[in-house]
């Protein structure tokens, strides 16, 4: 991979982790609005959702640790 390369993934390991951020709040925000409806079966899912979008940024953050060096 050249440098370029490497540079566009740092970009994009950045933006990704960041959108997944973004999304993880609106998932939160929608879990209590569904459990404010009585949907806790689907607060449970979206806060399910949650969790495993934060595992991604886990691996996404190492990812990116890992190209700086």
């Amino acid at each position: 991979m050249d440098e370029a390369e490497k540079e566009k993934l740092r970009i994009l390991l950045g933006y990704w982790i960041e959108h997944n951020r973004e999304h993880g709040e609106e998932f939160k925000e929608w879990a209590e609005k569904s459990r404010d409806l009585g949907e806790a079966m689907v607060c449970e899912d979206l806060l399910d959702a949650v969790q495993h979008m934060d595992k991604a940024n886990e691996f996404l953050l190492r990812a990116l640790r890992r190209l700086r060096g």
